[in-house]
């Protein structure tokens, strides 16, 4: 006869493991002996080794009792049902590793190739990780609230990034991120930034996108919140003139 920890160990399982079997109803709990203490036969040995073995094949607990006494064509139907399931547990998990592979990238997870490839335009230009990645936060906030101005904000943006100056102003607004926003260079600076919205304004200045990308940046800087905050001023001041 053996004590619950020689049961355990010749198992090879732990204490633990085997009151959580008694508790499932795996395998019954003897009764105490005179003594006080549980004593387990060889066949609650041999019980408890079949179950600890379906367990580490990746059979559920739930079934593992059914399984122990199952009829042979019963068990072989059995397994080959668990099977197929892990085998569908596997897929699943593979797939996750390709999602989880993806995350390496961190935008292409959710953002579509064209851009992607804006963001990696905007890298090779200097453009700031930081900054880049604030402009990645603004296509998914775009993406997620005013989809259909995806297609048409791509192009316009591909479009800018050709343009000389809009690259100069791109470049020149990610140096000012760390400034005071008492500064005198953000003064020219949003001049210069106002001019460059009065000529290529696209006037989808009520997409709803634009607020939560307009405090999205605000939060990173404080100069930027300055800087966009005049400028919806200025802006909004135009549009009433009109």
């Amino acid at each position: 006869m053996l004590t619950i920890g020689q049961l355990a160990a010749t198992a090879g399982v732990t204490v633990r493991t085997v009151r959580h079997y008694h508790h499932v109803g795996l395998l019954p709990e003897p009764d105490r002996d005179a003594s006080g203490y549980r004593r387990y036969s060889a066949q609650a040995a041999v019980d408890l080794i079949r179950i600890r073995t379906l367990a580490d094949a990746g059979v559920p607990l739930a079934h593992v009792d059914a399984l122990l006494h199952a009829r042979p064509a019963e068990f072989a139907a059995a397994i080959t049902d668990i099977d197929a399931d892990l085998q569908r547990r596997i897929d699943q998990l593979a797939d996750y590793r390709g999602r989880i592979a993806q995350l390496a990238s961190g935008e292409r997870l959710v953002l579509p190739s064209e851009v992607v490839a804006i963001l990696d335009r905007m890298r090779r230009l200097g453009v700031s990780e930081r900054r880049v990645l604030l402009e990645r936060d603004s296509w998914i906030l775009m993406q997620a609230v005013d989809p259909h101005l995806l297609p048409q904000r791509i192009r316009d943006k591909t479009a800018s990034l050709d343009d000389p100056e809009t690259t100069r102003l791109l470049l020149a607004c990610d140096q000012a991120v760390d400034w005071d926003p008492r500064d005198p260079r953000l003064d020219r600076l949003i001049d210069d930034m106002d001019a460059w919205e009065a000529r290529h304004s696209t006037g989808d200045g009520q997409a709803g996108y634009l607020k939560l990308v307009v405090s999205r940046i605000s939060e990173a800087s404080p100069a930027w919140q300055r800087v966009l905050a005049v400028l919806t001023h200025r802006a909004e001041q135009r549009r009433t003139a009109r």
